[in-house]
């Protein structure tokens, strides 16, 4: 079966010449079809720049310096811009991480759900304004075509969250990035949107990447995952198994400092500082092979 999403060997840099930085290095995953992969790591990791990568949304001082990124078998990389942006908002999509920001605050709801339908399925403007007050209705949303007319201030996060969701699955993607789209929310909420992402993902057969810094989120509604620290892959399997029977000490301290609900009374240990010191070590170890270049 071909991966919705194979990424080889990826480096992504950020600056130029010998003020570059390593902000990547060297990471390889795969996703499947339907697969939801969790993708893990605290703030800095390089979740969100992955997921960038993957959408071609590098900041303007970041570019890509190996690998490669394949989606349903299509290298990304060797695309043309334009053939690569047509795959955006229809066959790749992104749940933004912030709902307050993340819409249009001077155009209303409906406007911006229409825009992507006629600008993908060529929908007049009627069709695509009926079809998206169908697709409000479809994550939960209650009198969709009031709310089609409403400007993001006027509604919740939690329903402009709901709106950036309707958006994503709206034409059908296969690949969805969701980048850590619970953050901003309070914990009812959070779960809602879980269950409405999963929901989704299993009516359109969607794979998911989700990009997220809480195991408990992984846990789930993640099939696999991968844990990332300073932009390197440093262990991946099926969550079950991982959040059991962690192979990595990092991973191991990740699962020590996370509150859980079924240890109320155990103390959290937070992750020791050697640890950190040795895996940025091993970091700088790849950025001085990477500038050395094939022996």
């Amino acid at each position: 079966m071909t991966p919705a999403l194979f990424i080889q060997g990826l480096r992504v840099t950020i600056g130029a010449g010998t003020s570059a930085a390593n902000v990547l290095r060297g990471v390889s995953l795969e996703l499947q079809p339907g697969e939801v992969r969790g993708l893990v790591g605290e703030s800095g990791a390089g979740k969100s720049m992955l997921g960038r990568a993957v959408l071609g949304l590098l900041p303007a001082n970041a570019a890509i310096a190996a690998g490669r990124i394949a989606f349903e078998g299509r290298d990304l990389l060797a695309m043309r811009e334009p053939e690569r942006r047509s795959l955006l908002g229809r066959r790749i999509a992104l749940i933004p991480q912030d709902p307050m920001t993340s819409l249009n605050p001077v155009k209303r709801i409906g406007a911006q759900v229409a825009i992507l339908l006629r600008h993908h399925l060529a929908s007049s403007r009627r069709a695509a304004l009926q079809r998206a007050a169908e697709l409000l209705a479809e994550v939960a949303i209650r009198e969709p075509e009031r709310v089609l007319g409403l400007y993001p201030h006027e509604i919740s996060g939690g329903m402009r969250q709901r709106v950036l969701i309707a958006m994503a699955f709206a034409c059908d993607p296969s690949l969805v990035i969701a980048d850590e789209p619970t953050t901003a929310l309070d914990v009812t909420v959070q779960r809602q949107v879980l269950q409405l992402v999963e929901r989704l993902r299993q009516r359109h057969g969607a794979a998911v990447l989700f990009v997220t810094h809480d195991l408990g989120v992984v846990a789930k509604i993640c099939r696999t995952m991968t844990v990332l620290h300073a932009g390197r892959v440093l262990e991946e399997g099926e969550t079950a198994h991982v959040l059991a029977r962690p192979g990595h000490p990092y991973t191991r301290a990740l699962l020590a400092a996370t509150p859980r609900a079924d240890r109320p009374a155990e103390a959290l240990r937070p992750v020791p500082p050697s640890l950190i010191e040795n895996l940025w070590s091993e970091a700088h170890q790849f950025d001085r092979l990477a500038a050395a270049g094939p022996a």
